[in-house]
């Protein structure tokens, strides 16, 4: 189901459970945010124990894994509606498995995706959304 599609849906199903999302690469980008949900949640700073953000090769957007001894700074998104979870797992793809985590600041528990393979040869390097985002 396509963007426009989801968004026609959500209009005739109002009654919406509300989500909490731990972001910390490209959906970090309120622009990126404006163009898949029409608008920009609210967002709070967030670190994410035990996970590791890494670079992924020949793309422009980050994944992370488990890694006990690393922290991964990122945003909470809250407010998120059921039809926005469904674009946002749209626009993740298979590679990523949406799991429930703990944010570090705030003990909230909120969803990330997490990339799906612990042990993809692509995954090299750390990667920082100010020197590695490049958007729209």
């Amino acid at each position: 189901m396509d963007s426009a599609s989801l968004v026609a849906h959500a209009s005739l199903h109002p009654q919406q459970n509300l989500h909490t999302l731990f972001v910390y690469g490209s959906l970090m980008a309120d622009e990126v945010l404006r163009i898949l949900l029409k608008r920009t949640p609210q967002s709070s700073d967030a670190l994410l124990n035990g996970y590791q953000r890494l670079s992924i090769k020949r793309r422009v957007y980050p994944a992370i894994i488990p890694v006990d001894s690393k922290k991964v700074s990122g945003k909470i998104l809250s407010g998120i509606k059921d039809f926005e979870m469904d674009i946002l797992d749209a626009f993740e793809a298979v590679e990523y498995k949406r799991i429930t985590v703990e944010d570090g600041l705030e003990k909230l528990l909120a969803y990330a995706y997490v990339w799906g393979n612990e042990k993809d040869p692509n995954l090299y390097g750390d990667w920082d959304f100010e020197n590695n985002f490049i958007c729209c």
